[in-house]
């Protein structure tokens, strides 16, 4: 499944660091009292999803990544599904800034059904993302996103989160949207006539882009102490449009896409 290459590139893609600036009500409410300097954040990340987009077997990776703050700050509300993030601006209730992820590739090793269709390499996806809190416990936020290397397409993630904090719990939930262009979904939707005549068990057929999926995110998060947190979460796409009307999809895959997680965290300060 490529795991080992899926996981080195991906330990390169989420090894970033994020900067708070300021506290604010939104976000965890305990900063580490003693820190001076920095506060660093590292997590050790776990997930088990599909191993191919529309795939209906499921692939798992593990990999690390870390963020970084002003001591004296709190960490501000992230979902699991976020990009990686980097703000440029960021108030009380506002921010925007870079965002890139990474998305596995399909190869024949994963599904030996794909017989005869294309290998797509893995992909990093940079973009812009811009993310408003319109009440105190409601976030809004979206992506936008360039692929490289696996695919050339346009892609955009919508969200919409409810958080809501129960002493040391922090739940979390909200819907999805995401779209993709018409190179995208051909990438990993679509059926060359020759793939087609390789393969045998499926159509040529050639996508237009538009919304991929529909679906929905939840996490809950447990603060064991100012230093340790962990986060579970689920998360579920429903393919739609070209992208469910695939015949890679409906011969080989499933619309629905479920995938599993869990992080676990650790905060410390640092003075440079």
């Amino acid at each position: 499944m490529h795991l080992a290459r899926s996981f080195a590139l991906l330990t390169l893609l989420v090894t970033g660091s994020t900067l708070a600036e300021a506290a604010d009500p939104l976000f965890s409410p305990q900063p580490l009292q003693n820190a001076s300097g920095w506060i660093v954040t590292v997590k050790g990340n776990l997930r088990v999803g599909p191993s191919y987009p529309g795939s209906d077997e499921f692939s798992v990776i593990g990999y690390p990544s870390f963020s970084i703050r002003r001591a004296g700050t709190v960490e501000r509300f992230s979902a699991p599904d976020d990009g990686l993030s980097f703000s440029f601006l960021e108030e009380s209730a506002f921010r925007f800034g870079v965002v890139g992820r990474f998305q596995g590739g399909r190869y024949l090793q994963d599904d030996r059904r794909l017989f005869g269709l294309e290998k797509i390499d893995w992909a990093v996806e940079p973009g812009v993302f811009v993310e408003y809190w319109p009440l105190e416990f409601l976030r809004a936020r979206a992506e936008i996103r360039r692929g490289f290397n696996g695919h050339e397409g346009f892609v955009a993630d919508l969200g919409l989160d409810a958080v809501q904090r129960f002493g040391a719990f922090t739940l979390s939930v909200g819907p999805r949207l995401s779209l993709g262009d018409s190179e995208f979904a051909r990438t990993y939707f679509g059926v060359t006539p020759a793939e087609a005549a390789l393969n045998g068990q499926v159509a040529a057929y050639r996508p237009s882009g538009g919304i991929t999926s529909v679906g929905a995110t939840g996490a809950v998060s447990y603060d064991w102490s100012p230093q340790w947190s962990t986060t579970a979460f689920v998360t579920y796409k429903h393919l739609v449009g070209d992208a469910a009307d695939s015949p890679i999809v409906q011969r080989f895959g499933s619309e629905h896409q479920v995938g599993l997680g869990l992080t676990v965290s650790y905060s410390f300060g640092y003075t440079p």
